[in-house]
């Protein structure tokens, strides 16, 4: 299996789950093939991030869809339009838990991968 990044951001968020308070989310786009089979995963983990050095991982409160699965490979055409459309992936995923994230006040630089 070939798990591969294709996009990763820290935000601001707000969330609380399992007793605990949430500040911030890593929101991830990965895509992961095998065998000529591609898939392609968008994630929002939320973590407490109580100063500018917490990046703990979660655990618990970790959120995942698969938006793509079939046969191919990767392709930036397709990762360009997934990526359009992470914000509202996340947003649905976000709000099904509770919670929201703040793309107006990001805590990282993004990673393309």
């Amino acid at each position: 299996m070939a798990e591969i990044n294709v996009y990763q951001r820290y935000f601001e968020a707000d969330l609380e789950f399992n007793g605990v308070k949430r500040r911030a989310a890593s929101v991830l786009l990965v895509s992961d093939s095998e065998a000529g089979r591609i898939k392609y995963t968008v994630t929002v983990a939320f973590m407490p991030y109580e100063d500018s050095e917490d990046f703990r991982v979660p655990y618990d409160a970790c959120f995942s869809k698969t938006i793509y699965e079939g046969a191919g490979r990767r392709s930036k055409k397709k990762e360009k339009g997934f990526l359009d459309s992470l914000s509202a992936v996340v947003e649905e995923l976000a709000e099904n838990a509770g919670g929201k994230v703040f793309w107006n006040q990001p805590l990282s630089e993004e990673r393309l991968g």
